[in-house]
């Protein structure tokens, strides 16, 4: 006995079945991908900056000033231009009574190594984050994980 040859209906709707699946994960897991990745991102470049504050106020002998835009969803060096936080993550500060004037958190860096102190909190969508801690005595960065 000769069998025909090609697919049976089963064997088409078991792959359409999967196709539908498959094109139905992929924008779930583009989303993911791109929070992720502007997380990262925000996380580099707010580290980054603080260390760079830190260095600028030791070399050229003067106070700079890192601030972090509660409300407006904004950080960066006093003078330059501030860098947006995405809509999906949230941030907290803790600084020093002085330093948090009309929801505006800053980080002071002094010319002798030390700072006004405080840590900033990134906090993604599922809870999660990290802590970026600024030492008022040597005006020291470290990163921490954010514990639930």
């Amino acid at each position: 006995m000769r069998r025909e040859r090609g697919f049976t209906l089963i064997e088409l709707l078991v792959v359409f079945a999967i196709m539908a699946l498959v094109i139905g994960l992929v924008p779930v897991a583009f989303e993911r991908l791109s929070e992720s990745a502007k997380y990262r991102d925000t996380v580099r470049t707010m580290l980054s900056e603080l260390r760079q504050a830190r260095s600028i106020a030791l070399s050229q002998g003067r106070e700079v000033r890192f601030a972090v835009d509660l409300s407006g969803h904004a950080f960066g060096l006093q003078g330059a231009a501030p860098h947006r936080l995405a809509p999906a993550l949230r941030i907290r500060a803790t600084v020093a009574e002085r330093e948090l004037q009309r929801g505006v958190a800053a980080i002071r860096f002094l010319p002798d190594g030390g700072a006004t102190g405080g840590s900033i909190e990134i906090i993604r969508p599922a809870g999660n984050g990290v802590r970026l801690r600024v030492d008022w005595l040597s005006g020291h960065v470290s990163q921490e994980p954010l514990l639930q």
